[in-house]
């Protein structure tokens, strides 16, 4: 043996030849002396004493190799203090078996985790294959791990791919699933919250509250006007004027458009000028003609110099009638008063007509007078009338000299051939 070989010798004696020279020495050591004592003291032998006769392996624990146990087994890592422990890699979502020294496992596509057995957020179903990307039409980045279903959509969105708009939001026509869906311009307060989109593309709310109308239910609907931040009935008590319906009252200052039944003011609550009584309880009459008294009390010393002329030229009986009766002609009474009007224009025009007719009918009955055919003969005359109007005429009229006798077939005979006749 070489003085080498007498030095390694005495260095694995001692422990401390290098370990990639420890084995092959031992073989060799072995084979030309027989058994030798095992060199098995590290941390991963199972039994000191237990070696393998022949290559002087040493019983290792699992996780360790090694001649001497001293190296970590395959798919295992050490981190210095605790020994070799297994890598635990997941055998679906890590690319191998293998780990660093931080116990990491290399990952597949999609996955993450120390041991590769989780989906990264943004994707799920974990396979063989990885995992897939969430399918969330770009609303989240999140879903369930297993089945896909979209969490924590964004846009006022929901649904499992994030496809839905929320209650109270609406997509314009056109829009994908892709686009974030519009709240709803509809206020609680004044409507459902809930909208539609009409056929022009804009949003409409579903349902106004009563009291509110419009496409968004932003208005005082008719009848009803803005009291603070609500909409409140119109109050005319009762006597607003039918022909103002549907909208009775201004929607901002709830001034009512036009009084009925004698009564005025802003809300309708006062008797009009000329009548007396309480416009909240309908009663309005129109009010007598003033009296002396009242003229003199009206020209005391409160009133204004206006106010005493304006009595004094209405304090004549025939001036206050006449202003009377016209105050109280009201719109029917005047339609009554129209109607009356023109019905006796249209009986004179009639009558007028009538009488035209009359007058050529007695023109034309003139001028046609009855014609009569006469025949003379040598004994006699015959007269014969076309005339439908005189069905019997009487020829003999017609003969000024002596009357001759008729006969019943319209034949006029002659008493004497000497006399001579004029027709």
């Amino acid at each position: 043996f070489t003085t080498q070989f007498w030095s390694d010798l005495q260095s694995v004696v001692t422990g401390t030849v290098p370990p990639w020279r420890h084995s092959g020495l031992i073989v060799l050591l072995r084979g030309h002396y027989g058994k030798l004592p095992c060199n098995c003291s590290g941390e991963g032998v199972q039994d000191p004493e237990d070696c393998d006769p022949a290559t002087g392996q040493c019983s290792c624990l699992p996780g360790y190799a090694g001649l001497q146990c001293e190296e970590c087994e395959e798919a295992h890592f050490t981190n210095g203090t605790s020994g070799c422990l297994p890598c635990g890699c997941d055998s679906f979502g890590a690319e191998h078996q293998f780990c660093d020294s931080s116990g990491a496992c290399a990952c597949k596509t999609g996955v993450y985790g120390p041991k590769c057995d989780e989906c990264h957020p943004g994707f799920f179903r974990f396979s063989s294959t990885g995992c897939q990307p969430c399918q969330c039409n770009n609303h989240t980045s999140s879903c369930h791990p297993q089945s896909g279903g979209c969490l924590d959509c964004q846009g006022n969105t929901h649904g499992p791919k994030c496809e839905e708009c929320l209650p109270n939001s609406y997509r314009r026509p056109g829009e994908g699933s892709t686009e974030s869906c519009a709240p709803c311009p509809c206020s609680d307060l004044t409507s459902s919250g809930s909208c539609h989109v009409d056929p022009r593309g804009n949003a409409a709310c579903d349902e106004c509250k009563a009291g509110f109308s419009g496409a968004t239910c932003a208005r005082c609907a008719d009848g009803f006007h803005r009291s603070g931040g609500a909409c409140a009935p119109c109050e005319c008590h009762g006597n607003a004027d039918p022909r103002s319906a549907p909208r009775l009252c201004h929607p901002d200052s709830g001034r009512c458009l036009s009084c009925a039944n004698h009564t005025a003011g802003q809300h309708c609550e006062l008797c009009a000028p000329g009548y007396t009584g309480d416009a909240r309880t309908h009663n309005c009459t129109l009010r007598g003609p003033p009296t002396s008294s009242t003229i003199r009390n009206s020209t005391g010393a409160g009133s204004t110099p206006a106010t005493r002329a304006l009595l004094t030229s209405l304090g004549s009986p025939t001036r206050n009638s006449t202003a009377a009766a016209l105050s109280v002609v009201s719109w029917t009474q005047f339609n009554v008063i129209l109607l009356a009007v023109i019905i006796a224009v249209v009986v004179l025009l009639m009558g007028f007509v009538g009488a035209v007719y009359t007058y050529r009918e007695y023109r034309n009955r003139k001028l046609n007078a009855p014609f009569w055919t006469i025949e003379l003969k040598e004994d006699n005359i015959s007269f014969s009338s076309y005339h439908d109007s005189i069905p019997n005429a009487d020829p003999s009229g017609l003969l000024e000299e002596e009357q001759c006798p008729v006969a019943t077939n319209g034949q006029l005979a002659l008493s004497a051939s000497a006399n001579m006749y004029k027709v």
